[in-house]
């Protein structure tokens, strides 16, 4: 399991995305390829249980509730829960206290109001789907659905369904996906399997874990393909071995690892996904150019020309390395996308994104690998279609 601190630098701030292991060194390749290898065997119907796999829902804000083991109370949060200077909630008081009246305080009093009535016992941190007044009816393509938009993605549940009629009698909505221990607030462990089958039922919370459920076999791999992905997991291992010791020298400079990050999320801004050093020159020296630009004196343009010139020049005369690094990046992202496509055939829920001219069908947002016995994990997410549409949307919600 995660300690608290773990939990918070690799789990909870945020999930990698598989491919992005690649800036942080051999070893976390290494890792990305036997998520890989672990991912084939279970769509290939060999699965050694070693992976965990679970569906991002799209859901905001973050939930963490459950009960204080400091002083045995049930409370409410988002992640700010975590914050050096914890925001525990206790009361409409304490939300109205932390977190004002509007955005999130509103969800926080929901959850605050009906999550004790599932008997958690321990710590739970889910994704909200849904509250008072945000169930709306659309009828979508012919088909009349309950709909629900917690974030980017709309969620759409036939009507009439079983499904439908229990959402519909739901006061609000929840994903469960991390569960903690311990003994106070500071040392808490977490899992990414939450024992959510033991949470008691009632008609006010619609709630699930993120678990990827298979029951029909359609994501099976066929032999074709489990021999296409080996091969492409093959190339993966022989572009790790030919930069493996640049990737473990880069993985020091971690003012140009974080460059790298925002770059590859700059390219999918735009729609692009072709990475490669040249591109990242030009993107780094007009980044570098505008800050310089913006500096009001002489002095200060000086120091950050000065910056400027010893960057470009080192990463120029990386220039091969740099695109063996970006060809690695891509294999990965490739392999990921098979496993994405294969994974996104068993659908749950219908879901969809709003556009100007009406409601476009979408893919789930995603999946998470989880390593069982390292409680390690990775993000398997089509950048390109989600990513950019999360980068770019208005959110209903807000932080806090």
């Amino acid at each position: 399991m995660f300690s608290f601190g773990q939990h918070l630098t690799e789990a909870n701030t945020h999930l990698v995305h598989l491919e992005d292991l690649s800036f942080e060194g051999s070893k976390r390749v290494q890792e990305a390829v036997n998520f890989l290898e672990e991912l084939l065997q279970m769509l290939s119907g060999n699965a050694s249980g070693k992976i965990n796999t679970t569906v991002k829902w799209d859901g905001a804000p973050a939930i963490v509730c459950g009960i204080n083991p400091e002083n045995k109370k049930f409370f409410v949060g988002s992640k700010s829960v975590f914050n050096k200077t914890p925001k525990i909630n206790y009361s409409l008081a304490d939300i109205r206290k932390n977190h004002g009246t509007k955005g999130v305080a509103k969800k926080l009093a929901t959850a605050l109001k009906y999550l004790p009535k599932l008997g958690i016992k321990g710590i739970y941190q889910g994704d909200m789907m849904f509250g008072p007044g945000d169930i709306k009816s659309k009828t979508i393509d012919g088909i009349k659905y309950i709909t629900f938009t917690p974030n980017t993605i709309t969620y759409a549940v036939p009507l009439n369904g079983i499904l439908g009629k229990r959402i519909v009698s739901a006061k609000m909505g929840i994903i469960f996906h991390t569960e903690y221990t311990g003994k106070d607030m500071k040392s808490l462990s977490a899992s990414f399997s939450p024992k959510t089958k033991i949470l008691r039922k009632t008609k006010d919370v619609w709630f699930d874990d993120a678990s990827y459920k298979d029951a029909s076999g359609n994501a099976t791999l066929t032999s074709n393909e489990t021999e296409k992905l080996n091969k492409t997991i093959k190339g993966i291992k022989r572009k790790l071995n030919s930069v493996s010791s640049f990737l473990d020298v880069l993985k020091g400079d971690t003012k140009l690892v974080r460059q790298l990050n925002i770059f590859v999320n700059a390219q999918i801004r735009k729609g692009e996904s072709s990475l490669s050093s040249a591109e990242f020159v030009k993107w780094m020296n007009d980044k570098m150019q505008g800050e310089i630009d913006a500096l009001k004196s002489e002095a200060g343009k000086e120091r950050k020309e000065l910056a400027r010139k010893e960057t470009m020049d080192y990463i120029k005369s990386k220039s091969k390395e740099m695109n063996s690094l970006f060809s690695l990046h891509s294999a990965l992202s490739e392999a990921k996308m098979f496993l994405i496509r294969k994974l996104e055939q068993i659908k749950n829920m219908d879901s969809f994104i709003q556009t100007p001219t009406g409601f476009k069908v979408t893919k789930p947002e995603g999946f998470v690998a989880v390593d069982k016995l390292s409680n390690k994990a990775v993000k398997l997410v089509d950048r390109l279609e989600f990513s950019r549409a999360n980068f770019n949307a208005p959110k209903n919600w807000i932080k806090g």
